[in-house]
């Protein structure tokens, strides 16, 4: 069977994707990892560099022997999978981009979320967070997916936290775009308010060449949003049979 790792959003950890996992379990040898700073990987102390969690992910494949294999990322997990896009491209069979941008925002958003949790922990941020991770009808009706991200987000290390909020700080990877070579598939939420599809998602189907398209009715954290059309999307980009066939969803490309 062939390998898809898949990489979480930052302030979760390798439990998101829980809901997708009998699907892929069909297809697929899945390998899903904590990465640094969260769940129950080591907190080194100080900034993390996005070269950093690259690293550690190709880390993690050569530990278990892994020479290729499909990527799955969401937010944080898909900048790393466009580094891997960037950086060792011979690696991945196939790149799913999810709820992620090649650049996240301004120096002074990520300052002013740091200072925050600098100050009071990660419970100065979490109901700010968890609005922008799911809509407001998934909230008010205590869906479990959105309280137990919840629990996960509130049980972050702080200094994690940090450490992956200083390695997204300063990402920028607008102006390589062109140079993946990868077959991607690029999924947005058209109500996700970290990273709008405009001015993310779109810009990442665009330059990256040939890649497609597919926009689910969620917020930012949409493998839990709409798991189902969600896990049917990757399904369609990643299977063989499914090669040339449409992705499913409100926009293809």
């Amino acid at each position: 069977m062939p390998v898809l790792i898949l990489s979480h959003s930052l302030g979760c950890d390798h439990e998101m994707w829980a809901p997708q996992m009998p699907d892929l379990l069909e297809h697929f040898q899945v390998f899903r990892y904590d990465t640094r700073g969260h769940g129950a990987s080591a907190v080194p102390s100080g900034d993390y560099a996005l070269d950093d969690l690259g690293k550690d992910a190709l880390g993690l494949a050569d530990s278990l022997s892994i020479r290729s294999f499909a990527w799955c990322g969401l937010s944080m997990g898909g900048a790393i999978g466009q580094w891997i896009a960037l950086q060792a491209p011979q690696r991945l069979t196939s790149l799913v981009l999810a709820n992620t941008a090649p650049r996240f925002g301004t120096p002074e958003l990520w300052d002013a979320r740091m200072k925050a949790v600098r100050e009071g922990g990660m419970e100065a941020i979490v109901d700010t967070t968890m609005q922008r991770f799911f809509s407001p009808a998934m909230l008010a009706q205590g869906d479990v997916h959105a309280q137990s991200t919840r629990r996960v987000f509130l049980a972050t290390d702080p200094q994690g936290y940090l450490g992956c909020c200083a390695a997204l700080r300063t990402v920028d990877l607008t102006q390589q775009l062109s140079k993946i070579r990868v077959p991607t598939l690029v999924i947005g939420g058209d109500n996700d308010p970290s990273t709008p599809w405009a001015d993310c998602g779109a810009i990442l189907a665009r330059d990256i060449p040939g890649a497609r398209a597919v926009i689910l009715s969620s917020a930012h954290i949409s493998n839990l949003g709409q798991p189902q059309s969600f896990t049917a999307a990757m399904l369609d980009f990643l299977l063989p049979a499914n090669a040339s066939g449409d992705s499913p969803g409100n926009q293809s490309k």
